[in-house]
């Protein structure tokens, strides 16, 4: 297959950066999208060079020239999506994070692709920031085996949204899914082992308060502490924080052991960034041997290119880079459907947590 033509199911702003990063793929293009707002569908038609616009999800998955298909609709439709991929035409998916809302869906999902005979990659770009990937890749030798792990996010509130279905647990399958399931992902990749239990402190402080939509108060969270214990005895915590927008630094990444601390600093959306500041933060690694003692410091710069094409420092096009690989029948898959779900319930286990101020055995 010299070309892998991919059928887009949600045309939002993740959406187009999906698209923005195909786009520069030399072996992928968008032929054919959908989305039930029709001027989402036909900007993104446009943006895609032309793609075919599709009326609904089964007329997309008809267009004929089609080989893969990427989900990026709202988190509470991907199950009845997958289902309906599966049944009407199996073909290669990569599907948008959270993988579920639902904690009835797990075993649906399991069952669903029992014996699937396509590749189906979960959108975990996290792991493919460039300061990310390269502390993941030197965590060992710069600790000396990772005994405690620190994620934090500070960031802004949570985007509007087409139908303002982000502002509502029951659609979202709650902040510590929605937003947190990628740093679960990379607690368990950074680590190499998995949580057995979970306490979290998270709430709704101050974002979205004042907001009624259809008469409803938002109940979306946007703050929490969570603390997780893994099985060969390391400790990991993130802290999250949804109303520090004026930070330097949106993520940072510490892990610590006998040898030493290994850092990284990952910046927000340059978009966000005020022009009167100057040039945007630049990634960066910090390495601090306990002796002799650092710090060490360098400078992780991503392709401007890929910073244009979107918000998450170029990870989203290292990922469909892979993805796009995998399709083509090079390599295999990196974040599986079990990566997704075991995410899901690490973040399910936090929400239960924190509503609960008891401690949650995995």
């Amino acid at each position: 297959m010299d070309t892998v033509n991919y059928g887009l199911i949600g045309c939002g702003m993740m959406g187009r950066e999906h698209i923005l990063n195909i786009n520069l793929l030399p072996q992928g293009r968008v032929s054919v999208v959908y989305d039930p707002v029709a001027e989402l569908a036909e900007s993104a038609a446009t943006l895609a060079e032309n793609a075919h616009v599709a009326g609904s999800i089964d007329a997309l998955l008809a267009f004929e020239n089609l080989d893969a298909v990427v989900i990026v609709s709202p988190n509470y439709l991907h199950v009845q999506q997958l289902q309906q991929i599966v049944a009407t035409r199996p073909l290669p998916i990569l599907c948008e994070k959270p993988l579920y809302t639902d904690p009835a869906d797990a075993p649906v999902l399991e069952a669903l692709f029992k014996d699937y005979p396509h590749p189906v990659w979960v959108a975990m770009e996290y792991r493919y920031m460039p300061p990310v990937a390269a502390l993941i890749a030197q965590a060992e030798q710069a600790t000396g085996g990772i005994k405690m792990l620190t994620i934090r996010e500070h960031r802004f509130p949570f985007l509007p949204k087409i139908g303002d279905w982000n502002r509502f647990n029951a659609k979202t399958g709650g902040t510590l899914v929605e937003k947190c399931c990628h740093f679960f992902d990379l607690m368990r990749l950074i680590l190499q082992d998995e949580p057995v239990r979970v306490m979290a402190s998270a709430g709704q402080s101050l974002n979205h308060i004042d907001e009624r939509y259809d008469g409803e108060a938002p109940d979306i969270w946007d703050n929490g502490y969570v603390i997780l214990d893994f099985a060969k005895g390391a400790r990991a915590m993130l802290e999250l924080c949804m109303f520090a927008e004026g930070s330097k630094y949106q993520e940072e990444i510490s892990a610590v052991g006998p040898k030493g601390k290994i850092e990284a600093l990952v910046p927000g959306p340059g978009r966000f960034w005020p022009q009167l500041l100057g040039a945007p933060p630049v990634p960066q690694m910090i390495i601090s041997p306990r002796a002799p003692k650092g710090p060490y410091v360098s400078e992780i710069p991503v392709d401007p290119t890929l910073l244009e094409a979107g918000d998450h420092n170029g990870s989203t096009f290292y990922q469909h880079q892979r993805f796009n690989a995998v399709v083509r029948g090079e390599g295999e898959v990196e974040v599986t459907l079990a990566d997704g779900a075991r995410a899901v319930a690490i973040g399910m286990a936090a929400q239960e947590s924190a509503r609960t101020g008891q401690a949650v055995t995995l």
